[in-house]
């Protein structure tokens, strides 16, 4: 199980974030600075818990707090706070909590009393769940419906209500599963939507994206449900091999090649 999350964050660290930056209005003319702190970050993962490895997580947290400066000079530069720009804050604030993760986990630390499974699933969460998730949906609601708008602030709060679960407890974690799942269902009915105005390989990547959607987060409903009432739920190992990878590699990475596609004109 450890190699699989290593390798979907590495993805994530390494592709998705990079790419996804250059779909945001915060992007600067390139998004090469990112991989001086995103290969640390990863090379972090692959090196045993250590001063060596302590030392490349942090700098990767140090990137990830400059995504958070981009959020404060777009705010400052807009000053107003739409729903889209919840999403697009929430996008790039969450690579840091994955950070923060990742640094306690190579220090073999238990940061807020969670051990180092947990705290190693929270890295892969917060770039998928968090930044990926988030990422979209303040991309689908380019056009302003209720529907991508209700999606622009549902995942953003389910995304928060799951992390304030960590520490209350299983049944606010339930609560903002439901939350996060009713968001990330319309932005992948916003993408079956956006599809059908696509072209062939376009279309094929959103289609793909929307589709995984249907069942990892039935997988997380579950998964959420069964800590609570004690309902069957897939083990921890097949929950990483299915709703993890899945939602790594069908929807966040389709998802952000759609889009890259989408803002390049190429159908």
């Amino acid at each position: 199980m450890t190699v699989l999350v290593h390798a979907v964050v590495s993805l994530g660290m390494l592709v998705v974030v990079p790419l996804g930056l250059t779909l945001l209005p915060t992007r600067t003319t390139s998004t090469r600075w990112w991989f001086a702190f995103a290969i640390p970050g990863a090379l972090a993962l692959w090196l045993p818990r250590g001063t060596v490895s302590i030392i490349l997580a942090s700098i990767y947290l140090a990137g990830t707090l400059v995504l958070i400066t981009l959020a404060g000079r777009h705010l400052l530069q807009h000053k107003a706070i739409r729903p889209r720009e919840i999403a697009l804050y929430t996008a790039l604030a969450t690579p840091s909590i994955a950070a923060l993760a990742l640094v306690a986990e190579r220090s073999s630390y238990e940061l807020f009393g969670f051990n180092l499974t947990v705290l190693s699933l929270t890295v892969a969460h917060f770039h998928f769940a968090g930044f990926a998730a988030a990422l979209i949906a303040y991309l689908v609601a380019e056009s302003e419906t209720w529907a991508t708008t209700v999606a622009a602030v549902s995942v953003p709060v389910g995304t928060g209500i799951v992390l304030l679960g960590f520490f209350v407890g299983d049944s606010v974690e339930l609560a903002g599963a439901a939350v996060l799942t009713a968001g990330m269902w319309l932005v992948g009915w916003n993408l079956w939507r956006r599809s059908r105005q696509a072209g062939r390989a376009t279309a094929a990547l959103l289609i793909v994206s929307a589709s995984v959607l249907v069942v990892t987060m039935v997988l997380a409903l579950t998964w959420a449900l069964g800590h609570v009432a004690g309902t069957p739920y897939l083990p921890l190992e097949w929950m990483v091999a299915t709703h993890g990878l899945a939602n790594a590699v069908g929807f966040a990475l389709c998802g952000v090649l759609a889009w890259r596609r989408v803002m390049e004109g190429v159908r």
